[in-house]
């Protein structure tokens, strides 16, 4: 397992034990569990992330940290744009949507200005970073949310 899978592994058991409540640099930060099927692999990951509520939805920000290319998770959900998020205790159902245009940038903009590292991540690459709106479409069995173990992604923030 490497070092981003052991964390991640790690914040994921945390979460759950917690009713979504994380330590560490994660204290009091928003965080939510995405699940997704591997656009290629078609195995199950599930990914802890920072969100920004915005109404009903959640708010995911595909920053890889600054990184020149998007996260795992990202090309999972434009290859299936449903998912399902734990937030807290519940387990939701959710639809998927790319937020564009001043839409998105408003919405990075409020992120960066509660969380600054974002607009580090911004400042690191030339791409574009994502925004994705995470909207409920029902609740799901919370049972499902412990089936799916395997972890992808570069850890809380995106």
């Amino acid at each position: 397992m490497s070092g981003t899978d052991d964390f991640n592994a790690h914040t994921i058991a945390e979460f759950r034990a917690n009713d979504g409540q994380v330590g560490g640099n994660f204290a009091g930060v928003p965080l939510l569990l995405l699940h997704t099927v591997g656009a290629r692999s078609g195995q199950p990951r599930v990914n802890p992330m920072t969100y920004l509520a915005d109404g009903e939805r959640y708010l995911v920000f595909a920053s890889k940290a600054g990184a020149d290319r998007h996260p795992d998770w990202y090309w999972n959900l434009r290859a299936r744009p449903h998912a399902r998020i734990e937030v807290g205790d519940q387990v939701l159902d959710v639809e998927v949507k790319e937020l564009a245009g001043a839409e998105r940038d408003e919405q990075y903009r409020r992120q960066a200005d509660r969380n600054p590292v974002f607009t580090e991540y911004q400042n690191r690459t030339t791409r574009t970073i994502p925004v994705i709106a995470l909207t409920p479409v029902g609740p799901a069995s919370a049972s499902d949310a412990d089936g799916a173990e395997g972890t992808e992604g570069e850890g809380g923030q995106g």
